[in-house]
């Protein structure tokens, strides 16, 4: 155990009698410090830090600080241990599950980059879970073999070889040297200096050249991506799934840069912005913009990074611009008639995506004790919607812009339409069931045709040591065990005789499913109450509801970790961030 000797300064503590090593009182502000680190990513050299020492002398002078040595080889060490222990267990009684795999890579000319493996699994009692499996630092180039036999390894130390019914993975892995969000090109929200320059979080907002660098077409180098595309074809096969909501952000991207007389409109709406934000009361700026201030004091928040939290605070502007212009009296700022109208389109045009995008994601914050699982059962009736508004919207201002989404819908997302496996998943969802289809008939046959594949005596994917999908017979459940004394025949004639027939086939529990009006109960909810009227069925949608639609936490942390990793920053990059990313993926395993 690190200490001081007479705690801060050097002096005799004034006479305070330190905390022994084991007091409870030590041991939980040690974990709330290691607790502090992770959740914020912070280097844990923190702890060394003369501030930081004095703060907790004042708050605890009872308090012997643990040193940085000890807090990240032992104590952090120890957290990720029993997280480790936590998840094997429970997994092991997992009844169906999936994989993530994420992937963050550091911009050009650093070496720095990250898998991550994330595990989504539902339990006993029809609970659905995550938990980061690992967090590994790519190592020997960030080749697609590579990569693919690193997540090998980490599925069978895990146990979860030939156990994962689908894998999900970023289909622009190979397009993107960094993982940035998706901008408004142009609309850059943090506070100009008194330089006239913007603050530090710009760059990382900024949608135009840099943030697209090395993305054209939807791909950057064909050899390189085709070398990705090969590997994960012979790496993942039939298990594969790209991430639903990677694509549809991908859609908004192209979107965006179909339309580039966006960007200088969108500029000055920035530059609006910003101004409004400093010279308007905050109590009349929240009537606006309702807790969604989103500059301020240069600190952004990573929910304020993406289109879709921008494009809610543009909206908010344009809803009250009369209002924030007698307020602010912005001059050469104000918007002029031409410029609201097209903002007006893009916000109109754009809002279903955002509405895709908040079913999806839902509340982003930065607090991951909760699981919240979103299955890819809403995908295919977000691309139908998708698809029914682009048809039905006008753009007279920027007839780019709906071109440019239209298409980018039909190439990306339009596929999901066809796919079995979504088909299957949107109809178990009992909100959904078939009430969308325009071919009732063909897809109850899809529907059957996949059903059978996944019944319980098929086999889910394996992902052995050889990467390649293969066959596996599960062991057919024993049957119930019968009562011992038999039925004599003259006594109990009067009880009726059960129908050979009452074991439904797959077909029949489709047929009586189906029957049933749909319902906003959530799906897993109602699967397990259903469980018993449709064993095959329920059987199935255990699997189907475990592939997320969306990325996982771990893309998030991806980014914050991004932020300590960008050279030009000047910041210190903690050591040993993958036990931190891994301890904060898996935050609530341990601290819930």
């Amino acid at each position: 155990m690190g200490t001081l000797e007479g705690g801060v300064g050097g002096g005799s503590g004034g006479g305070v009698t330190k905390f022994d090593k084991h007091d409870p009182r030590q041991v939980l502000i040690s974990e709330a410090i290691a607790k502090m680190i992770v959740r914020d990513l912070q280097p844990v050299s923190i702890v060394e830090n003369q501030g930081f020492r004095e703060l907790l002398q004042l708050l605890e002078p009872r308090y012997t600080p643990e040193s940085q040595r000890y807090i990240q080889s032992q104590l952090l060490p120890a957290y990720a241990y029993q997280a480790q222990l936590a998840t094997h267990q429970a997994l092991a009684s997992a009844q169906a599950l999936s994989l993530s795999l994420d992937l963050w890579r550091g911009s050009p000319g650093t070496a720095s980059g990250y898998l991550g493996v994330t595990c989504h699994f539902l339990s006993s009692d029809w609970q659905m879970h995550s938990a980061l499996l690992a967090c590994l630092p790519l190592t020997g180039g960030s080749s697609g073999s590579r990569v693919i036999a690193d997540f090998d390894e980490v599925c069978q130390s895990h146990g979860v070889s030939g156990r994962a019914f689908r894998v999900v993975v970023d289909p622009f892995t190979a397009a993107t040297t960094t993982m940035r969000p998706c901008c408004l090109p142009g609309f850059l929200v943090p506070p100009v200096l008194t330089n006239g320059q913007y603050g530090d979080n710009a760059e990382a907002l900024d949608n135009g050249n840099d943030a697209e660098q090395g993305i054209k077409n939807g791909h950057s180098d064909g050899r390189e991506e085709g070398d990705w595309e090969e590997s994960w074809e012979q790496g993942l096969g039939v298990s594969r799934v790209d991430c639903f909501s990677r694509s549809l952000e991908q859609c908004v991207r192209e979107g965006l840069r179909s339309c580039p007389q966006i960007s200088a409109t969108l500029a000055k709406t920035s530059h609006f912005y910003n101004y409004i934000t400093s010279a308007v009361p905050l109590e009349k700026l929240s009537q606006v913009f309702d807790g969604m201030i989103i500059g301020g004091a240069g600190n952004i928040p990573d929910a304020a990074r993406d289109w879709a939290a921008q494009l809610k605070v543009l909206r908010r502007l344009l809803d009250s611009v009369e209002f924030l212009e007698e307020m602010s009296g912005p001059g050469e700022l104000a918007l002029g008639g031409t410029e609201r109208a097209l903002l007006r389109e893009l916000t109109d045009t754009l809002e279903p995506f955002t509405e895709a995008w908040d079913m999806v994601h839902g509340e982003r914050q930065a607090d991951i004790q909760v699981d919240r699982h979103v299955s890819i059962s809403l995908a295919l009736p977000c691309v139908l919607g998708l698809r029914k508004h682009l048809s039905e919207t006008s753009t007279p201002h920027c007839p780019a812009l709906q071109l440019g989404l239209s298409q980018a819908v039909e190439h990306l997302l339009a596929p999901i339409l066809e796919n079995p496996l979504y088909i299957t998943a949107t109809t178990l969802d009992p909100q959904f069931k078939l009430t969308w289809s325009s071919n009732p008939d063909w897809h109850r046959q899809v529907l059957v045709e996949e059903l059978s594949k996944h019944s319980p005596v098929s086999s889910p994917v394996d992902l052995n040591t050889d990467l390649h999908p293969q066959s596996q017979t599960l062991p057919v459940p024993a049957p119930s065990p019968v009562s011992s004394l038999s039925r004599p025949c003259k006594l109990f004639s009067f009880i009726k005789q059960r129908p050979a027939t009452q074991a439904k086939s797959l077909e029949q529990e489709l047929a009586v499913y189906l029957r049933e009006e749909p319902t906003d109960e959530e799906a897993l909810h109602y699967w397990r109450r259903k469980a018993i009227d449709f064993p095959l069925l329920a059987q199935v949608a255990k699997r189907a509801f475990t592939v997320p639609a969306c990325s996982t936490v771990v893309e998030s942390i991806f980014i914050t970790a991004g932020h300590l990793l960008l050279p030009e920053r000047g910041c210190v990059i903690p050591k040993n961030l993958e036990t931190l990313i891994y301890l904060k993926a898996n935050y609530r395993l341990l601290w819930t």
